[in-house]
């Protein structure tokens, strides 16, 4: 009988904090545990007080180990998409073994290769996605172990992400006693919950509305083409909804829950629901209207904001269309105020576990089901990030030229074709396709003969010395 693998998730997000355990075997995944706190020391997004934020970490920890019966050590954890940048790397090293067999050490040692490029000091590399391999020329390779070669190449996506902000999350877990098994951005973590793979290959535009930020990523060729954050969430709403109706925070947010909807004309100013407001004995009443229209106002900002990238970078041309989740996501009218916006027709996900039926769990399981379901390139890959083999024969490559970025496609058919894009604000690109690139093949021709040209001469040089002590 197949044993199965324990999995536990945190997601550090700005309202809660979320614990998510879950066993899996034959390709299943099985939720055994949840721990779910308020979070404290965290303001859109970002770690702005680690005491704080440590000790609500444990309390989440300390219920996922309850309901699960289960110790918890090692924990995938979420990176938030600020600011996190897809740039294209490209590694290339002379196969290491005599028989020119490619190894997993070759695999790591090419992907070291990839990472010897000019990373500024501010930034960490979060994790590198193979996207293609090229053993002596042959290319589209997914996985080139147990090939025979001279010279393997790789291209892939390098993600990179602000220093402070790794530093603060890797900070805050090694001192809540855990183990950091793998770092995954958000937006993988959410489209592995969210789309099935063929919406990860014909593209697909999610958006994660939470508390303290909403973030929009664009998926392609099942990579991350394109994310962006608006630093505006479910808590500005809440906020708005304080200072005009001039009540404090928590009644701001039952009256949110309790009558608020995004959509003012699917509302009744006969409708009228009491507000204790401050400086005054006798509640308020105030309309379901007005209520929506603070609402609206917000919601339809945040989608406002993050329509003009989407439309710049024509997303909206994708065939996967547009998936919206996250526990702000939940308000009634949302999805229709985002279709109304948007002008396409929009999704809704909610986790389909139970006990995790509710959009706020979405990057906790996610984050699950994108490591569970990684295959043995991708695992190398993250490893490597934890310990990079010492690339002795890897050399490094100036990264060729790429093929257009999503940004300066003028058609679907264009965006098909794309291989790497940046994710934020990237130039459009006028370079042909790096397969084209005459440059670099007549080095890699040159290259090669040269390898062919040593073998020879060393071939030679054995017979030679053979007949001589033959004769002799």
């Amino acid at each position: 009988m197949v044993q199965p693998e324990i999995f536990a998730s945190l997601d550090i997000g700005t309202t809660s904090i979320k614990v998510v355990v879950a066993e899996y075997v034959n390709q299943q995944i099985n939720v055994i545990g949840v721990g779910h706190e308020r979070s404290q020391g965290l303001s859109r997004g970002v770690i702005v007080d680690i005491d704080k934020t440590v000790a609500s970490i444990k309390r989440a920890i300390q219920k996922a180990e309850k309901k699960s019966n289960h110790t918890i050590t090692d924990v995938i954890v979420g990176v938030p998409s600020n600011q996190v940048n897809i740039e294209p790397c490209y590694g290339m090293i002379a196969v290491s073994t005599e028989n020119r067999e490619i190894t997993d050490k070759d695999v790591k040692n090419v992907l070291a290769a990839a990472k010897v490029r000019s990373v500024p000091a501010e930034r960490e590399i979060i994790s590198v996605m193979p996207e293609e391999f090229i053993v002596d020329g042959f290319d589209n390779i997914k996985d080139p172990r147990g090939m025979i070669g001279v010279r393997l190449e790789l291209y892939a996506n390098l993600i990179t992400g602000p220093k402070t902000l790794v530093h603060n999350i890797r900070r805050c877990v090694s001192m809540a006693g855990l183990n950091i098994k793998e770092l995954v951005v958000q937006s993988y973590a959410n489209a592995y919950a969210a789309m099935s793979q063929s919406e990860r290959e014909f593209g697909t535009i999610l958006i994660d509305m939470g508390g303290g930020q909403t973030s929009v990523s664009v998926f392609h060729d099942d990579l991350l083409k394109f994310a962006t954050v608006d630093h505006e969430g479910g808590e500005l709403v809440t906020k708005d909804i304080s200072t005009i109706l001039n009540t404090s925070i928590e009644n701001a947010e039952q009256i949110k829950l309790e009558y608020g909807y995004a959509l003012p004309k699917d509302t009744s100013e006969s409708e009228f629901f009491p507000v204790e407001t401050i400086g005054k004995v006798n509640p308020e009443r105030v309309d379901e209207h007005y209520l929506a229209e603070i609402i609206e106002a917000r919601e339809r900002q945040i989608f406002e904001t993050l329509k003009k990238p989407l439309k710049k970078i024509e997303a909206f041309a994708l065939p996967g269309g547009i998936i919206v989740t996250g526990g702000a996501a939940s308000l009634p009218g949302v999805l229709d105020l985002a279709e109304e916006v948007f002008e396409h027709e929009v999704r809704y996900y909610i986790p389909e576990y139970v006990g995790l039926r509710n959009p706020i769990f979405t990057t906790a399981i996610g984050l699950i089901q994108y490591v569970a379901q990684l295959d043995d390139i991708h695992h190398l890959a993250q490893d490597n990030d934890k310990q990079v083999a010492s690339p002795v024969k890897a050399k490094a490559q100036p990264a060729p030229a790429v093929r257009p970025t999503v940004e300066s496609v003028d058609n679907y058919s264009q965006v098909k074709d794309d291989k790497v894009t940046e994710a934020q604000d990237v130039p459009a690109a006028n370079q042909q396709d790096y397969y084209d690139d005459d440059a670099q093949a007549n080095q890699y021709q040159d290259d090669y003969n040269d390898t062919e040209s040593d073998e020879e001469e060393s071939s030679v040089d054995k017979i030679k010395k053979f007949f001589k002590d033959f004769f002799a």
